[in-house]
């Protein structure tokens, strides 16, 4: 098992945590992981991208070469396709929010990002905060779209859910059924898609 995936969006996301969960669900599986993080500006609304690879076997570095990627999960549209070109567009699989998170004043109309990532062939759009606002909180879209890629990440389900209360434990069982929640809300809107 392989596989190497970057996630992206803007500072204040979630982005970290997604990289949290995967990073243990990945642990727990008793796989090998390595992972590398760009913080930039994360605090004034600036990107936040993180590689992180998984592998049965030894990983020899934590950088994914461009077009190498088996995965971009993103919470932010035009976060996604800053890294579109890191992408395996033969295999590959983009999996965004569709929320803009606009923070310069050029950002491109939504409609056009929309229509950048629906040219990439293997994609899933979603509506993450209309999804964590329907599980009982808009600040759970980053694992309503952590659960949209959860069918590309070649990790059990069982994981992520294992991953998700050990990492939300110290913040109540309110937190964690809120996110086990967003996480099957988002695999169950890929399955549909896919």
């Amino acid at each position: 098992m392989k596989k190497d995936i970057i996630l992206a969006g803007v500072g204040g996301q979630g982005i970290l945590t997604i990289a949290t969960v995967i990073g243990m669900a990945a642990l727990h599986e008793g796989l090998q992981l390595k992972q590398a993080e760009v913080h930039g500006m994360s605090q004034r609304g600036g990107d936040v991208q993180s590689n992180l690879r998984i592998s049965s076997k030894d990983i020899a570095s934590d950088l994914i070469p461009e077009g190498k990627a088996d995965l971009i999960v993103s919470v932010e549209p035009m976060e996604s396709l800053r890294y579109v070109n890191m992408l395996n567009r033969k295999e590959g699989w983009l999996i965004t929010s569709m929320n803009p998170f606009v923070n310069i004043p050029n950002y491109p109309p939504i409609e056009d990002v929309l229509k950048t990532i629906w040219e990439v062939p293997r994609n899933v759009t979603i509506d993450a905060e209309k999804v964590a606002k329907e599980q009982g909180s808009i600040k759970a879209a980053n694992i309503v779209a952590l659960g949209a890629a959860s069918p590309y990440l070649g990790l059990k389900f069982e994981s992520l859910e294992f991953a998700i209360r050990t990492i939300f434990a110290k913040k109540g069982e309110d937190m964690i059924n809120l996110n086990l929640k967003a996480l099957l809300a988002g695999k169950n809107y890929a399955v549909k898609r896919t």
